[in-house]
């Protein structure tokens, strides 16, 4: 699955097909071949926004991000617009030092002089190998080509144009409605290995038509990360390059908002989450050697914080996730992570389930359950494993996948 030839490698499993996507008003998408690692295939994406469009973005809180995603820090703090978002494919551009910085600084200045605006008002994002030179040249070459590939329907190429390791491309689409204006909601993502809660692990671009200020664009998609990309993990690595930017183009003539909390926003509100829940369940399901999506659900925690932890702490352990992938009802393996989060836990109310069926209770197996129907829900592609801590209120819910020699495969020889 590193290979850079044209070859594709195996779709995997839980794969789901691209959705039918359509025009979002205020933006257009070029996908092309770059040559900047991958043959035979799109490598570059640029999208093009109408003026005036409003961009709010989420980082990687990784200490040693990438070139791009402090450009983009420094593009959201000096301006609340965007005009363009360029993103590369099989080089991350991390750990490159001032080259990185050039390269940056060049490719935003290209694009900012084909449209006649700022620099801080292009968006960037790179995303494959860490520590290697990205070369500016290949880009500025085909940024020509790009800009003239521009189209409102040009979602499908560039949702394949930003994929590494991924073996499917990964979108949504929601129609919802600000007051009584029809507005949409489009997205589309990239992830497979390297992915954990904190910040999202993965890229990820959404454009809505709606009007919408900055900071009210920022607060929805700050609390909307919380229950979708920081709510998913492969192999518990935070990425260098996380990125999930939200751009509002303006086209949609809704009434003026001017705070999130705003009922107006109400089912505005629902549709992004929706949106963003799917396309970070997407990543999951593209897990590096993933066979099974594995929800995690943890109730009865002293606090919501403390049931995400230890939902964590389930979801990252590697010999639950093993268990999984070898289809065994180990429920042990649950116990031990859970006591293993460093949150608050009684053994003696501890209970938990496996796919609807209850093998633990109060701190002991339960008598007669059927081990049977158990070991034959785990041959299903779908796992759901509950603990209930007995403790309170709290509950939170994360995925992940299991955890095969897949996934030693692939990142074994990603850089070969």
């Amino acid at each position: 699955m590193a290979s850079t030839s044209s070859g594709a490698p195996p779709v995997s499993p839980l794969a789901r097909p691209l959705p039918a996507l359509s025009a979002v008003r205020g933006v257009r998408l070029g996908a092309v071949a770059a040559g900047i690692r991958y043959r035979g295939r799109p490598d570059l994406m640029l999208a093009v926004f109408a003026p005036g469009t409003t961009a709010a973005g989420v980082y990687t809180k990784n200490r040693c991000p990438g070139a791009p995603v402090v450009w983009c820090r420094m593009a959201q703090a000096s301006s609340p617009t965007a005009r363009a978002l360029l993103v590369n494919s099989g080089n991350a551009n991390v750990f490159t030092g001032r080259k990185g910085e050039e390269t940056v600084r060049r490719s935003a200045g290209a694009v900012a002089s084909m449209l006649d605006c700022a620099p801080e008002n292009v968006f960037l994002s790179s995303t494959g190998v860490i520590g290697e030179v990205l070369p500016v040249q290949p880009i500025l070459d085909a940024l020509p080509a790009a800009h003239q590939a521009l189209s409102e329907d040009g979602w499908a190429q560039a949702a394949r144009a930003i994929m590494t390791t991924d073996t499917f491309p990964k979108a949504a689409r929601r129609e919802t409605r600000i007051g009584n204006t029809p507005v949409v909601l489009q997205g589309i993502a990239k992830g497979s290995g390297m992915v954990a809660p904190d910040m999202a692990t993965m890229l990820a671009y959404i454009v809505t038509d709606a009007r919408l200020p900055q900071p009210v664009l920022q607060t929805l998609l700050d609390e909307g990360v919380q229950t979708s990309f920081n709510a998913i993990t492969v192999d518990s690595d935070t990425s260098t390059s996380d990125t999930v930017l939200l751009f509002a183009t303006g086209r949609a003539d809704n009434p003026p908002v001017s705070s999130a909390a705003d009922p107006l926003l109400n089912d505005f509100r629902t549709a992004l989450d929706s949106l963003m829940e799917e396309l970070a369940l997407l990543v999951v399901r593209d897990g590096e050697g993933a066979t099974k999506l594995i929800e995690v659900c943890v109730e009865g925690a002293e606090s919501d914080h403390s049931a995400r932890q230890v939902a964590r702490a389930i979801a990252n352990s590697p010999l639950v996730k093993t268990a999984v992938a070898g289809e065994d009802a180990n429920w042990g393996r649950i116990v031990m992570a859970v006591g293993k989060s460093g949150e608050p836990a009684d053994r003696d109310r501890l209970s938990v389930a496996i796919n609807g069926i209850w093998v633990a209770r109060h701190g002991t197996v339960v008598e007669g359950y059927d081990a049977a129907q158990v070991d034959a829900s785990m041959k299903q592609p779908e796992i759901r494993l509950t603990v209930d801590l007995g403790l309170g209120q709290g509950k939170a819910r994360v995925w992940t996948c299991d955890l095969t020699h897949g996934y030693i495969d692939i990142n074994g020889s990603y850089r070969s």
